[in-house]
């Protein structure tokens, strides 16, 4: 019989114990099978009031120590590993912040998003999408930070705002571009994170008669639209 490996650890949560020991085991043995890991939970933990009384969740993980990688993310109340570790850095932002929200997670073998659902989500958005997309750039700095090229993107939504926004952008870069071949002078459009930016870039890469650049220092940095 094959020896098991085990790891005690703990969080501020039961999801996050449960990660932070399956990052433990693939410590030991990189290349675990995910799938095989089993976890056991010895307390779930005590948030207590105001910091008084807090005590960590506490989860115990095991594995055969001969298990190979050959099966797709242990999943953590549901979620892969990856997924529930998004949703901890999430809950944990929104509650700084002070906003109440449900998170739902889509993943697929590309990209998995997490969106925001709930009434007042303007907290979380912000001005031009700015707190949203550096919410975004957070969630995949520290979810990636450690898996080397083993990773896909996080896309960060709140009720919808990333479809509404782009729409909004392709016809302000539509128009714009349209207004640069018919005065022959190019048009600066109004400063935007690096994400708005490249969703203006893409949108006029084939559209005839224009270039795009991207001028100014960040948080200032805007798009300019030169006819060809």
């Amino acid at each position: 019989m094959s020896e098991a490996l085990q790891v005690e650890a703990t969080g501020e949560t039961v999801g996050e114990a449960k990660w932070s020991a399956l990052r433990e085991l693939e410590k030991l043995q990189p290349g675990i099978d995910k799938a095989a890991v089993r976890f056991q939970v010895v307390s779930e933990g005590e948030r207590g009031l105001l910091g008084v009384g807090y005590a960590p969740a506490r989860v115990i993980a095991s594995v055969e120590a001969t298990a190979a990688s050959a099966a797709p993310s242990a999943t953590v109340d549901g979620d892969s590993t990856e997924a529930a570790e998004v949703r901890e850095v999430l809950e944990r932002i929104i509650g700084a912040i002070g906003v109440r929200a449900r998170i739902e997670l889509e993943e697929d073998e590309e990209t998995l998003t997490a969106t925001f659902v709930g009434r007042e989500l303007g907290l979380v958005i912000g001005k031009h999408g700015q707190t949203i997309d550096a919410i975004q750039y957070l969630a995949n700095a520290i979810v990636w930070r450690n898996r080397g090229d083993e990773r896909k993107p996080v896309v960060v939504d709140a009720a919808g705002y990333r479809a509404r926004r782009q729409s909004s952008l392709d016809a302000l870069a539509t128009r714009s571009a349209e207004q640069a071949v018919s005065s022959g002078r190019p048009v600066e459009l109004e400063p935007m994170t690096a994400v708005e930016r490249k969703v203006v870039h893409v949108c006029l890469q084939d559209h005839p008669g224009v270039t795009t650049r991207s001028e100014g220092t960040e948080p200032n940095r805007f798009v300019v639209i030169d006819p060809a």
